[in-house]
């Protein structure tokens, strides 16, 4: 039997690596000893270990060694900290194993209340590029589809985001396969906790009429295939595919089941499709995530509700406000194994949250939790008192509207405190909406993320403070809206974390800093995808096309 491929496979060799540079004749070195004025100089111990350990290593060309031995001399001289007890990081006290924030807003605030240069920051935050401007350029087929190789069924695990890769990859592959994707089913995740199906979470109908022409999608599979596998969908095979597999994995192993069998199954299903693919498949891909998948009617309309009353409570700014992806809740912090300033409380608080989230991962043995190694390393979660600073020395002043997309805060009443003395005009989604508004969504997690998502869309400004997912998909769908800018703010953790623990840092240099990581930021804005980057981050110029160029001339 021959399978009806639509997209024809392409692949090129890959390069071989380059020829190892030869290596340069051994040196031969004498043995001498120091002198000085005649006399050999008297070495302590360490030194006289130094010196064996330097000579062996250039004797034996091993000069490249000296780069990680040297690090790892410095980490153990900056990072003493090898162990957590009930009463904190024990001293000396290095760079990054104290949370020292507050001590820096206390000393920042009278100097950063005083100054009046920030008022017009949201009108000059962005600089559009001359010329650089893209706009959507997603081609739609009109011609109708060859009959179907089969049905393929997907499990998307994980949380919003993840889900909606998945929802976008399964589209990809079903129209390279030629196949009938049936619609995914949303796997139950024991963290996350939202039994949303996807009709409740996406507008099904639209979602299957966009891409009519495309691939074909469906409910259900139909009765007489599942009567062969007793109406149980555990009973039809199961794919279990590699991370990141490519495209001709497809082709190759699962087309021939997919013949066969005519239903496969394919769980989990998030990240099994690589980054680089077709052009053809490109397309399926952009197609999916900026046209087709498209939020439930509930949840686009209390969204678009939110931005509307967000632009009203910023009518001193001309309706633009900012977003803010804030990940300070409990989960985050306690999986990140940083310290802060909660005491005995909050170090008993984060061993229970690993325990419930993570039973036994971060009590095994051997196991060394290194809050300072992790704060430098910019692997901290922001606190809320640091995302104030960081905006407020961008050039963001108290009147500046926030929206703040965040789950629920890690002790809100002690950490939200500095945030909302730095900006009074901040908001969230149950400070802008009434709790009955809210209580379809409350205790969906995955709902309550998509309306947040709505929010942060359509914001002047977006500001990721940790990775994941979420900034992620916002980043590239910023980038669709907004002629290819993303309009948002990426702070550098490593830096920040250098600049939040300075004590002898003033205002004006703080500042000076902090515009220098906006303008970064600014810089980054408009980027091309390149090999291994995320179509779902960077749209162009797979999605997209020069707006200065007519409709043909999309790469």
């Amino acid at each position: 039997m021959h399978a009806n491929i639509r997209i024809p496979a392409t692949g090129t060799n890959s390069p071989s690596p380059p020829a190892t540079p030869l290596r340069s004749p051994r040196h031969r070195h004498s043995r001498s000893a120091f002198k000085t004025s005649g006399r050999i100089t008297h070495r302590s111990f360490s030194q006289r270990f130094a010196w064996i350990i330097i000579s062996f290593l250039v004797r034996r060309q091993g000069a490249l060694l000296l780069v990680p031995l040297l690090y790892f001399i410095t980490m153990l001289y900056y990072h003493p900290d090898t162990d957590v007890t009930y009463d904190g990081i024990r001293p000396p006290f290095a760079i990054g194993s104290v949370y020292r924030s507050p001590e820096l807003y206390a000393k920042l605030r009278h100097d950063m209340d005083a100054d009046n240069s920030t008022a017009d920051a949201m009108s000059t935050v962005w600089k559009r590029a001359k010329g650089a401007d893209w706009k959507p350029c997603i081609d739609k087929s009109s011609a109708g589809l060859p009959d179907s190789n089969g049905y393929i069924y997907v499990e998307a695990n994980g949380g919003l985001n993840q889900q909606r890769t998945s929802i976008c990859n399964a589209v990809a592959v079903a129209g390279y396969l030629n196949a009938t994707l049936v619609i995914p089913n949303f796997h139950f995740h024991s963290v996350w906790r939202d039994p949303s199906k996807f009709s409740d979470i996406y507008d099904e109908e639209f979602f299957v009429k966009t891409l009519e022409n495309d691939v074909r999608v469906v409910n259900a599979i139909p009765g007489y295939l599942m009567d062969r596998f007793d109406r149980n969908m555990s009973n039809v095979f199961n794919f279990k595919i590699k991370a990141w597999a490519p495209i001709r994995y497809y082709k190759d192993t699962v087309l021939p089941r997919l013949l066969e069998e005519k239903v496969i199954r394919i769980s989990p299903f998030a990240n099994r499709l690589s980054f680089d693919a077709p052009p053809t498949v490109q397309r399926l891909r952009c197609l999916t995530n900026y046209e087709a998948l498209r939020f439930s009617r509930p949840i686009l309309t209390m969204g678009e509700t939110l931005v509307a009353r967000m632009k009203e409570r910023s009518a001193n700014n001309g309706g633009k406000y900012i977003s803010v992806h804030l990940r300070f809740e409990e989960d985050m912090v306690a999986f990140s194994c940083c310290v802060y300033d909660g005491g005995r409380r909050e170090i008993e608080d984060m061993i229970a949250a690993r325990e419930r989230g993570w039973k036994g991962k971060f009590t095994k043995p051997g196991r060394v939790l290194q809050p300072g190694v992790n704060r430098i390393n910019g692997k901290c979660p922001l606190t809320p008192l640091e995302v104030g600073l960081m905006l407020r020395g961008m050039g963001f002043d108290r009147s500046t509207s926030i929206y703040l997309a965040s789950g629920q805060i890690y002790n809100s009443e002690r950490y939200m405190a500095p945030l909302l003395e730095m900006f009074p005009l901040l908001q969230t989604k149950e400070m802008l909406a009434s709790a009955e508004e809210l209580v379809s969504y409350k205790n969906y997690s995955s709902r309550m993320a998509a309306i947040d998502y709505t929010v942060c869309l359509h914001s002047e400004v977006f500001v990721t403070t940790q990775g994941g997912n979420f900034p992620h998909f916002l980043l590239g769908h910023r980038r669709y809206l907004f002629n290819g800018h993303a309009k948002t703010i990426r702070p550098d953790k490593r830096k920040l974390a250098l600049y939040f623990d300075n004590p002898n840092i003033g205002w004006r240099t703080f500042k000076r800093h902090m515009l220098g990581m906006r303008s970064h930021s600014d810089s980054k804005g408009i980027e091309l995808k390149r090999p291994n980057d995320s179509i779902y981050s960077f749209p162009c110029p797979n999605c997209m096309c020069r707006a200065n160029k007519t409709e043909g001339s999309k790469p």
